[in-house]
């Protein structure tokens, strides 16, 4: 028995459309989930995330659990209320954080012991104080496991310690979640680009039993056609009836074809990223309003899609606040990006329930430019 029901309204080949129908309100799949890492989306309001048909954000545990702590959020009232979303929001585990940003980081089967990378406190992290964070204090809808995720290119040992390490800590953060009915917890399948770890963190995943299960371990560095190729395989090792999400991803074409492979949730710092950063994410692929040629557009970004960073401001004008450095360019490409984003998995929800994906996909990808 889950704590939230997944219905699977359509496929076409492995590509699946559904709800994941949460005690805060339906996620509909293929579904994006903007990443609010200090309990913001960088540069937008949550009235601004929402208005772009985002169903379910997501947060960072080791952010938020060194600045603002995780106790002073709970005493605030929760994740929800401090930040203000009343939608789902989905909470990693702080494993790949740790592992990537901290100054310094031991790892054993106990724990993860690592140093602050704002103030080199030191803090350890156990799956059962990763639960306690995640579902107990910020109070997070969809709770991730605690895991470790190897850097690529992983020597095939290290992958198998690590999926292994990862197996026995989703097994105890099972036991530390408990039974929750207004939450769900998600493992995560490790194992690198390795079939056979794949298969292996599958069934100990399986056998444990969780509510959705999650695709860790890629978007790493592997690359696009790598990450594929582990995606051609990946996502139907985990159970058809439970939602599938990969971690990370990614660039739309990245979506899109693993859609097209049987993912369901995905999330990625990519589209708030790129507009600090004067790009912006079209049907014909990234634009970047620096350039001189934009000076004089007075187009919008793209009239079709219900967002006013979108439709009602011309490229011109983004290239004017882009160039002057305002504020208000990192605004709007952002929320434009995060809009773009759900008008694709909307597009794809669509062409799946109308038996068209495939169609779809081929014109997504001969229009895209890199």
């Amino acid at each position: 028995m889950t704590a939230f029901p997944f219905e699977i309204a359509a496929t076409e080949g492995a590509a699946r459309t559904g709800v994941l129908r949460t005690s805060r309100g339906d996620i509909r799949t293929p579904a994006f989930m903007p990443v609010g890492t200090a309990a913001t989306v960088k540069a937008l309001t949550v009235d601004q995330v929402a208005s772009t048909g985002a169903d379910i954000i997501l947060g960072n545990t080791y952010h938020l659990m060194l600045r603002p702590t995780a106790e002073r959020v709970a005493r605030l009232g929760g994740l929800h209320r401090f930040m203000r979303w009343d939608k789902p929001i989905l909470t990693d585990s702080g494993g790949f954080q740790v592992m990537s940003l901290s100054k310094i980081a031991k790892v054993t089967e106990e724990a993860v012991t690592f140093q602050s990378h704002i103030d080199g406190s030191r803090h350890v992290l156990t799956p059962e104080r990763s639960i306690e964070i995640q579902a107990g204090l910020l109070g997070s809808d969809i709770v991730m496991q605690l895991d470790e995720c190897v850097a690529w290119p992983a020597e095939e040992a290290k992958a198998a310690h690590a999926m292994r390490l990862s197996a026995r800590w989703g097994a105890r953060s099972k036991a530390a979640f408990g039974e929750r009915p207004t939450q769900a917890l998600f493992g995560i399948q490790q194992g690198s680009t390795f079939e056979a770890l794949r298969r292996e963190s599958s069934e100990r995943l399986v056998e444990i039993g969780f509510d959705g299960y999650a695709l860790g371990g890629l978007a790493v560095g592997e690359g696009h056609a790598a990450m594929c190729e582990v995606l051609d395989y990946a996502p139907g090792l985990l159970p058809a009836d439970r939602p599938r999400y990969l971690m990370g991803v990614g660039k739309p074409i990245d979506l899109v074809e693993a859609v097209a492979r049987g993912v369901d949730m995905f999330d990625c710092v990519l589209p708030t990223r790129s507009g600090r950063h004067g790009q912006a994410w079209t049907w014909e692929g990234p634009v970047n309003l620096k350039n001189a040629r934009f000076a004089e557009d007075d187009t919008p970004l793209d009239e079709t899609i219900a967002c006013p960073a979108s439709s009602h401001y011309s490229k011109a004008y983004l290239h004017h606040l882009v160039k002057a450095e305002e504020i208000l360019g990192q605004v709007l490409l952002s929320w434009h990006n995060i809009a773009f984003f759900q008008a694709l998995t909307a597009a794809m929800r669509g062409a799946i329930a109308e038996g068209r994906f495939e169609a779809f996909r081929r014109d997504f990808k001969a229009r895209q430019r890199t």
